[in-house]
Order: structure tokens, then C-alpha cells, then sequence
């Protein structure tokens, strides 16, 4: 793809932008039920093992839903697709507000998992397609960022509402957000080829056959990539749903005291997303070759991902929750880095696809996970085994990322 006119920089970075603004409303509505989890259980009589197939009931939804979703956002276009997924998943947020029980309450999450299952797909594709190759790595960094600033945002203001008026309302106020962004994603993505899912103009694509989803599927970028995502989901995962559980029952913090405390591991996730998007922006720039693997800082980040597992020995919480942020910054260079990866190896056409594909593992990963951090708490009455098995986890699926080889598949930049 030709370099872009400069007076076109500042457009391709708003939409950049404002796709991540859309995964961070998203978060907020998926993340209001962690942060405020311990009234939502004891409200509803919930425990650890039922809340973990809660958290998993999302995903579940996800698993399925992100890989059509993709497939669909491929065909028809991110533009429309995601901001009528924005009105979609606000309705079903905010109906959390009416549960009555755990039965009501997975139904719900399930729909919601649904209804957000364009979002990563729409705004994967958006970034592919507006953004010359040796941009996207620290763009895909921004966009992994709105996922930690839904975080903090729901745990700020879930946590405050909560507080004030009850759990019902805090999902009805978290839920609104949404649409005040709908109309900046119609603005932003204007021009750019997001209406009908079409190859941009400037590449050779339009004369080449779509490939098969079962090939894209079963590549070796692909399939690394989805091993890599699926063994670090699950600490992040923690950090991000259990870390308030966590410090009302491990250090028996009160649970208007948590907020503060939940917006660290989320604010490292943005800040390690930025500076590993910028390493491997760098890199491009300076003329290293797009398609290699960045072996090196893949490796760091798994260090850094699986120092989770000493979590166990903190002192005070203070200290554990440093780790979690520690954690957190290698699940950001991790995510960041196979994301760039993945998404220049496939043909553009198929950027939603692959993109749905790596939240589906992430997806599997937490549907697998969740219920088994639920159960392993309510056995041994602690969190020492499950932080110790979510940091060496990292470790081999990560490793099977940097040492896989895979050929050089063109990419149409």
C-alpha cells in the first residue's frame, strides 16, 4: 500500500482512536459484574464456583460468536457492524440490572458475550486496512489499551455506584456509555473502506480469490498465534475479574476500598501495550523485516507474564498487586506483539477472520480457566495455587510462539 499523504495521518490515527474508545466501552459493560462482584454475590447468593461459569458464560458466547462474527465483518463491513453491536450489547448490559439469580444472570452474559463478539473483528479490520504496515504494531498497542481503560473505568465507576445506589443501578449507569460513541465511529470511519468489507483500492486484491476460512484457519501463523493467546488469556484474565474477590477475601480489604487498587494491573497492561507497539513499530521503521518474529521481546514478555506465580509470596497487598501489574505488562507485549504478527501474515480480506479467531482462543481459554479458578478457591480456600498454575502457563505456549517456524506467507499490505 502506497504511503499515505500527510494532511491523512491524523485521520487514520482518530480512527485508530476511536476503535479503541470502542473496545474500551465494551470492557466497561463486560467488566461492571467483576468489579463489582462481592455485592452482586452476596446480593444473589453466588459463590466462587457458580461466579467463575458467569465469567465463563461471556466467553462461551464469545468462543462461538467472535469467529462468524469475523467471517461476517469480512463480507459485509466493520463500520455499521460495530456500532450496531455498540446499541446491542447496551441493552443487554444494562438488563443485568434486573437479575434475580445465577440463572438469570449466565443468561444474560451469555447474550451479552453475543452481542459483543464484533467488536475486536470490527476494529482489527479497521486498523489493517487504515494503517500503512509500520504503524499497526503501535496501533494494535493502542487498541489493547481499551480494553484496561474499560477496566479502570468500570472499576471506578461500577464500584462508585455500587456504592451509592446498589449493584442494579451500577450496570444501568455503566451501560449508557455506549451511545455516545456510536456517533464518532460513523464520523471516524468514514472513507476508508469499512462499509462493505472491499480491498482498498490501492492493493492487488481485488483480482485475487478470498481465501477459505479453513485455510486461514489451520496456518502456522494462525494456529501459533491462537496456542500463544490462549496460555496467557488466563492470568490476565485474573487480574482483570478476580483481583477485587481477591483483596476483600486474601487481604481483607472492604469493598468500597478496592477501586483504587483495581486500576493498577490495568494501567501497566496500557502502558507495557504502548511501548511494545512502539518496540515493534521501531523495528519496522528502521527497516527490519515486517514479517519476522520479534523473538526477543516475545521472550521478555513471557518472563515478565509468568512472574505471577509469585504472587504467592508477597508480603502485603500492596506488593501483590505490584506483581499483577508486572504480569500484566508481559500479557500486553504478548497480546500486542502475536496480534501484529497474525494480522500481517493473512490476506486483508481475512483480517476479521483471523481477528475473530484470536478472541476465540482467547475466549476458550477463560471458558476453561474461570470454572477451574472458581473450583480450586472454594477447595483450598486460597488463591496461592491458582496465581502459581496462571503465571507457569505463560511459559510453554509462549516458548511454541517464538520457536514455531513459519514460512514467509505474503502479506497485501
Amino acid at each position: 500500500m502506497p504511503v499515505a499523504p500527510e494532511h491523512t495521518d491524523a485521520r487514520r490515527w482518530a480512527l485508530a482512536l476511536t476503535a479503541t474508545l470502542g473496545m474500551s466501552v465494551s470492557y466497561i459493560d463486560r467488566q461492571t459484574l467483576a468489579a463489582i462482584a462481592p455485592a452482586v454475590k452476596s446480593a444473589l447468593g453466588i459463590d466462587h464456583t457458580h461466579f467463575g461459569w458467569l465469567i465463563s458464560a461471556f466467553s462461551m458466547a464469545y468462543l462461538v460468536g467472535a469467529p462468524v462474527a469475523g467471517i461476517m465483518v469480512d463480507r459485509l463491513g466493520a463500520r455499521r457492524g460495530f456500532a450496531l453491536a455498540v446499541v446491542a450489547w447496551s441493552l443487554v448490559a444494562g438488563a443485568h440490572a434486573f437479575a434475580t439469580g445465577f440463572a438469570i444472570l449466565f443468561g444474560l452474559r451469555i447474550l451479552l458475550g453475543s452481542a459483543e463478539s464484533p467488536s475486536f473483528p470490527s476494529a482489527a479490520q479497521a486498523i489493517r486496512r487504515a494503517l500503512p504496515e509500520a504503524h499497526r504494531p503501535l496501533a494494535f498497542g493502542l487498541l489493547f489499551t481499551g480494553s484496561s481503560i474499560g477496566a479502570v473505568v468500570a472499576a471506578k465507576l461500577a464500584v462508585g455506584l455500587e456504592a451509592r445506589y446498589g449493584f442494579r443501578y451500577a450496570f444501568i449507569g455503566t451501560a449508557v456509555i455506549g451511545t455516545v460513541w456510536i456517533p464518532f465511529w460513523l464520523l471516524a470511519s468514514r472513507g476508508f473502506g469499512l462499509d462493505k468489507g472491499a480491498a482498498h483500492p490501492a492493493t492487488k486484491e481485488n483480482a485475487l480469490p478470498r481465501a477459505p476460512v479453513w485455510e486461514v484457519a489451520s496456518s502456522p501463523p494462525v494456529l501459533r498465534a491462537l496456542i500463544a493467546i490462549f496460555g496467557s488469556a488466563p492470568a490476565l484474565m485474573f487480574a482483570l475479574n478476580w483481583t477485587s474477590q481477591y483483596l476483600v477475601e486474601g487481604w481483607h480489604f472492604k469493598k468500597e476500598d478496592v477501586g483504587n487498587h483495581l486500576a493498577v494491573a490495568p494501567i501497566a497492561f496500557d502502558a507495557a501495550a504502548i511501548a511494545f507497539g512502539w518496540l515493534g513499530m521501531r523495528r519496522v521503521s528502521d527497516g527490519t523485516p515486517a514479517m519476522r518474529t520479534h523473538r526477543d521481546l516475545i521472550l521478555l514478555s513471557m518472563v515478565l507474564a509468568a512472574a505471577l506465580a509469585f504472587a504467592p509470596l508477597a508480603p502485603n497487598a500492596d506488593v501483590a498487586i505490584a506483581i499483577f501489574a508486572v504480569s500484566s505488562c508481559g500479557g500486553a507485549g504478548i497480546y500486542v506483539l502475536v496480534t501484529a504478527d497474525v494480522l500481517g501474515r493473512v490476506p486483508i480480506d481475512r483480517a476479521s477472520t483471523a481477528g475473530g479467531m484470536c478472541a476465540a482462543a482467547q475466549s476458550l481459554s477463560h471458558i476453561i480457566a474461570s470454572p477451574l479458578v472458581g473450583s480450586v478457591i472454594d477447595r483450598t480456600h486460597g488463591f496461592s495455587e491458582v496465581l502459581i498454575g496462571l503465571g507457569i502457563i505463560v511459559i510453554p505456549t509462549s516458548l511454541a510462539f517464538a520457536f514455531w517456524p513459519v514460512g514467509s506467507e505474503a502479506t497485501h499490505a
